[in-house]
């Protein structure tokens, strides 16, 4: 179908997994789509960022865990090989080595969550502590990913959710807030226990290879978002960078019809938010239309983690046991991650010295320090985990500080996410932070709902096919029944005590 005589205009801001997984699916359906991105390069956080010696650098380096099953099924349709094989990962807490995680896929598998308690190795924690986490399971089980669900767990922190099912403090310390820090980017008291929990049912309940992660060979932005792009615009889409979206013009019926970029404006027949939060309230300032809704307005509410990242180049080669790893312990609410990216990225991989990524979330205070400050700690941080770093020189680095990087799923944030659909007719939202029943999360979730909001598109004009979305596996037959089972109580719960939180 076309409007009159021509094709619909849809206009997506944002050039991130949504947007571009949004725009893809128009383009190759045939509408008129063109994308906004306001950075100088499509993908926000993993491109655009240049060492002193000129190398590029990206920010918060994100695994793509076995579950990812849309992104995998992208990439092979777009001809591209950009993953490592499956890796192995550890932990560490200032103490030293605290957990190995070995490849569960190539082990025997057993009944969910059998596999990841039997074959997960704690160097430290001991089996009564993580026993301890038995009683958590019925939550992880009653929490379904439903609207209801989310309500339910949401205004509950994490710290708060652990302690009621009786966690002892070293699991939730040296375990739980340890993954939070680093999965949900803040500490157990900061966090909904609905993401929270969200997040452990991958680890917990899902299947046994669930955990099982690849990475990227290079950086995103070179190794996907590029060629992806280009495929965008081979199939008639326009991919415009260094467009920042500053008002969105909105007709006397509700319906928007053009979204300005200070002196530029576009004509859109429906326009695809993919942006994150804080670069949704900046579009929302200069927009009298968007702030004329509640929904939007709600969106003040929310907020988002600061991410610090560094790439240290060193002089020699350091032996690095795991390409991937998580740390712990060395500020109370700070968690971050080190890669070996000799091991990781095709580049480096015959490098005569050692290239580190070291990325830290909830990093508000070490923002004000210095490059030289922060740098020092990282390789202190680094010494500690494996003390070859201390003697190391560093020929080349790169410091990167963002505000509000990653979404902050804090308690009682999920009443104020949005819908794909909104009360505007041809507006609809995407993004990591948008409410859907997908049940991911991070990278998957947002590519996802990049094309569930092109279908909504597809639905309103009737031109062209949806987007195949590959669905969550679905739970193994014995978590299956005790979630059929735990929803049947429920139901005669709330039948015979109707005022009751159930």
């Amino acid at each position: 179908m076309t409007i009159g005589t021509k094709t619909p205009k849809i206009v997506v801001v944002g050039a991130g997994w949504a947007g571009l997984g949004a725009t893809h699916h128009l383009a190759k359906n045939g509408y008129d789509v063109t994308l906004l991105e306001a950075g100088p390069y499509p993908g926000g956080l993993v491109a655009g960022w240049k060492t002193p010696g000129g190398r590029s650098v990206e920010v918060g380096i994100h695994g793509f865990w076995y579950p990812y099953h849309n992104i995998f099924s992208l990439v092979k349709k777009l001809n591209l090989d950009p993953f490592t094989p499956w890796t192995r990962s550890a932990q560490y807490s200032p103490a030293g080595l605290e957990v190995e995680s070995p490849i569960f896929q190539d082990l025997p598998p057993f009944p969910t969550p059998l596999g990841t308690f039997i074959y997960t190795q704690f160097k430290r924690l001991p089996l009564s502590d993580r026993l301890s986490a038995l009683p958590l399971l019925y939550s992880v089980i009653d929490f379904d990913n439903s609207d209801e669900a989310w309500r339910r767990y949401d205004a509950v922190t994490a710290r708060e959710l652990f302690k009621q099912y009786g966690v002892t403090k070293r699991l939730y310390d040296d375990a739980f807030n340890a993954m939070l820090l680093v999965g949900l980017f803040a500490p157990g008291e900061q966090c909904s226990a609905a993401a929270a929990l969200g997040m452990l049912y991958y680890f917990i309940l899902a299947h046994q290879p669930d955990f099982d992660v690849v990475w990227c060979r290079g950086t995103v932005g070179e190794m996907i978002f590029k060629p992806w792009v280009e495929n965008i615009e081979n199939l008639g889409g326009k991919v415009l960078t260094k467009r920042r979206v500053t008002d969105l013009i909105v007709d006397d019926n509700g319906k928007a019809t053009k979204v300005v970029c200070e002196d530029q404006i576009f004509e859109a027949d429906a326009v695809i938010f993919a942006v994150g939060i804080s670069g949704m309230k900046k579009i929302m300032a200069g927009s009298e239309a968007l702030q004329s809704r509640q929904e939007f307005r709600n969106i003040n509410n929310l907020g988002g983690v600061d991410v610090l990242g560094t790439r240290l180049w060193f002089d020699r080669k350091i032996s690095i046991p795991r390409a991937s790893n998580a740390c712990f312990g060395f500020d109370t609410t700070t968690g971050w991650t080190f890669f070996d990216l000799n091991a990781l990225h095709d580049e480096f991989r015959h490098e005569p010295g050692t290239v580190v990524e070291v990325d830290f979330y909830h990093a508000n205070q070490f923002l004000p320090l210095s490059d030289g400050e922060i740098i020092k700690m990282v390789q202190t941080y680094l010494a500690t985990c494996i003390p070859e770093f201390i003697e190391a020189e560093i020929i080349d680095q790169s410091v990167v500080r963002v505000r509000e990087a990653v979404t902050h799923f804090f308690p009682g944030s999920y009443q104020y996410l949005l819908p794909a659909k909104t009360s505007f007719d041809n507006i609809f939202m995407s993004g990591d932070w948008i409410a859907n029943r997908h049940g991911s999360w991070s990278q998957e979730k947002a590519y996802v709902t990049g094309l569930e909001a092109a279908n909504l598109v597809v639905d309103k004009f009737k031109l062209g096919q949806k987007a195949n979305i590959i669905p969550v596996e679905k739970d193994e037959e014995h978590i299956q029944f005790a979630r059929t089972i735990n929803k049947s109580f429920r139901e005669i719960g709330k039948s015979i005590f109707p005022n009751i939180w159930l």
